[in-house]
């Protein structure tokens, strides 16, 4: 049994769609727990808690915190629909693909990706495989795009990037530690 198991064929994830729940327990900014099992954002990296910035008024801020207000706000205000992309059997641990649908106004009709959302307004960054490659290409391209326009998080000339952090600690791990 391998250590990611994909949830199901696509035709039976596509049918799979929920939102989350209003009861639902926010941990970080890219996860929340809701009856014992931990829902995480496939591909997504939020600030980790403990990590500060400055913001522009000279105050410290715990970055995590900041992506984590970000992720409670999308969610509530878009309303996505989530299905299971992977699941960590042993840990209880499901990845998860969100996307709201825009039904009034302009774009109507259109589709926003939650992870996207997060990425682009400067909030949460692409993944990154222990190799340094993103977990899912175009969070890569939004998280580019959010950098150069010093969206966000970016605006703070000490962001602390997560996946540096991340990176650097798997690197300095005992061989034969258990990775990401």
């Amino acid at each position: 049994m391998s250590l990611l198991t994909v949830a199901g064929a696509a035709a039976q994830t596509a049918s799979r769609w929920y939102p989350v729940p209003a009861q639902a327990q926010y941990l970080t900014g890219d996860s929340w727990s809701n009856a014992g099992t931990t829902y995480r954002l496939y591909g997504v990296q939020s600030c980790l808690r403990g990590t500060s910035f400055t913001n522009a008024h000279g105050i410290r801020r715990d970055c995590g915190e900041a992506s984590l207000a970000m992720l409670i706000a999308l969610t509530r205000d878009l309303k996505p629909q989530c299905y299971d992309a992977a699941v960590l059997p042993q840990s209880r641990t499901v990845f998860v693909l969100c996307v709201a649908a825009r039904s009034e106004g302009s774009g109507a009709g259109s589709r926003i990706d939650l992870g996207t959302a997060l990425i682009a307004t400067g909030f949460a960054f692409a993944a990154l495989k222990a190799d340094g490659k993103p977990v899912h290409e175009a969070y890569l391209v939004a998280q580019n795009v959010a950098q150069q326009a010093r969206a966000g998080l970016w605006a703070f000339a000490d962001l602390p990037d997560p996946n540096a952090i991340i990176l650097r600690a798997l690197r300095q791990a005992p061989a034969g530690a258990s990775s990401r």
